[in-house]
This record gives C-alpha cells, structure tokens and sequence, in this order.
C-alpha cells in the first residue's frame, strides 16, 4: 500500500471510518518523496533506534522502519492505532504506544524500548505544540538528533540569527542544546488535508554538553528578560525581571563594562552573550547579596 497515494488514503480512512481531526493539527503526507527524504536526512542507520511523535498512518514510520533498528511511535489519537495495525502490519521493528508526548515518561520510555542504544526523535508535529513539544524533545536528554516537521514560519524562527526579524527568546534557548539546520521545505499542497501555511523539515543536532558556561536556569533567565520586553533597551528587561536587585543604572554600567552599548536590545544579542552576561550578573548578585 502507498500511504502516500491519495485515492488510497481516502479508502483506508473510509474503510475504518476516520475523519480529520483541526482539534489535533492533523495533515497526511501525499507525497512519498517527503517521508522517504526525511527518513535520509534523519541520518538513520542498522543500529539507530527511533522515538517517532505522531505517526498518522504510518507514511513516514514505514521509511523509518526501513532504515532503523526500531521504531517507537507515541499516538494521541486514539483512532489511528487500527489503521497503523494494519498499515504497519508488515514491519516486526514498530512498536506503537498510546500517549501524549508532553506527559510521556521520555528517559523511561527509551530505557524501557532501547537500552543504552543510540536513538533520535522523529516527529510531524501539529503546528499548536510546537514550542512545547520541541522543548519536550530537547529536555530529556534522550536523543542524539531531533528532526521534526514544522510550521516554516518556526523552523525559521528557530534558525535565525541575532539581529533578525525571526529571532526570539525560543531561538536562544534552542541553540543551548542543539545544533539546529533545515533540512527540506514542504509545500503545503503536499498534505491532505492541505493547511494554510508551508513546512519544512528542521534538524536538530544535540551538543553533548552545553555549547556555553554557566547555569541554565540563569542564562535563561537572562534570554527571558531580554524578550519579554521586546520594545524596551536589554537593560530595562533586567532591571523589569530582576527588579530591586538591578536597578536600571546598575545594569547599564554592568553591560558597558561587558562591552556592549547601553542601549542595546535584547534581539541582538547570541546565546554566548548571554551565557556571559549570566555569569557577570551571578557574580555581582553574590557581591552585593542580591
């Protein structure tokens, strides 16, 4: 069966009385070249084991079975699992598991279905979870890579640069763990149902440790309070977050000794800037006994 041919979908979705849920996001390839290419990119090898997030039916958990030592797929919708019986019926290495990725016991699951085996996550994610579902990923220290579909206008979110239109705190907080790269766009005529909005195809490869020092939970404080204010000077953001223990002044001069312009904004700054930023700020906290 062609999972990605469209008169076949529509009788396999008839046949157990399936309709498209906007509740779940949900959107089916109908290209085979995509599942296939994504499968390539993911790096996939004998030894490699998957986390797969939301398998539909199966287009893309075919291509990964194909190259994988196993497959793991975590379902929402508790339609589909009939339709994965029978369109994964031929593949022993797929195993399907009936969950919501953001409650999953991610560490336990993999230990439970890999071991100590190398595994990756592969997802199609539903444009609303992106952000959660990413972080998710990220997190849980489980995976070597991340590739997931997203919308485009968030792949290049979380590919941009400082100084760019699309750069955000999720940009910063992204690059701590990981290497991000797109790998595919995907028009949205690609899809059954066709959404309003292209994909594409983004990579994430995880750094073994953090790519910068100091401690995470200060260098994203710092990435908060540089976008929570967006329209205001990097300075009045850490003196808002940080309230009595920065004042305003305070903050300037801590960013001028840095080497960085009073005034600057938070957008225009890298994750180094902040991890260092971070580390000063820690510093004179202590001093002070903020």
């Amino acid at each position: 069966m062609n999972l990605c041919d469209i008169h076949q979908i529509k009788l396999l979705l008839a046949r157990h009385g399936f309709q498209f849920s906007k509740n779940l996001g949900q959107n089916f390839l109908c290209d085979e070249a995509v599942p296939a290419a994504i499968a390539e990119g993911a790096g996939l090898t004998p030894d490699t084991c998957v986390i797969e997030v939301g398998p539909g039916i199966g287009a893309l958990s075919a291509q990964l079975c194909k190259r994988a030592k196993k497959v793991v797929a975590i379902e929402l919708d508790r339609r589909l699992p009939a339709i994965l019986s029978e369109t994964m019926a031929a593949f022993d290495n797929f195993t399907l598991v009936e969950g919501d990725v953001l409650k999953a016991d991610l560490p336990g699951l993999c230990q439970e279905q890999f071991g100590d085996e190398p595994v990756i996550a592969c997802a199609n994610l539903p444009y609303y979870i992106t952000t959660p579902a990413i972080t998710a990923l990220l997190e849980c220290g489980c995976f070597k890579s991340v590739v997931v579909m997203v919308q485009k206008e968030a792949a290049q979110r979380i590919c941009a640069r400082p100084g760019d239109a699309d750069y955000s705190a999720f940009t910063a907080q992204v690059a701590y763990y990981a290497r991000p790269s797109v790998l595919m766009d995907v028009p949205r005529d690609l899809f059954l149902p066709a959404p309003k909005v292209d994909s594409a195809v983004l990579k994430l490869d995880l750094w073994e440790n953090p790519p910068v020092k100091g401690e995470k939970t200060e260098i994203f404080r710092v990435i908060r309070a540089a976008f929570a204010n967006r329209r205001k000077t990097f300075a009045n953001g850490l003196c808002i977050e940080f309230g009595r223990q920065l004042p305003k002044q305070t903050a300037e001069t801590l960013l001028c000794s840095m080497g960085f312009a009073q005034n600057v904004r938070g957008e225009m700054l890298s994750l180094e800037d902040f991890a260092a930023i971070s580390v000063e700020l820690h510093n004179f906290l202590m001093k002070t006994g903020g």
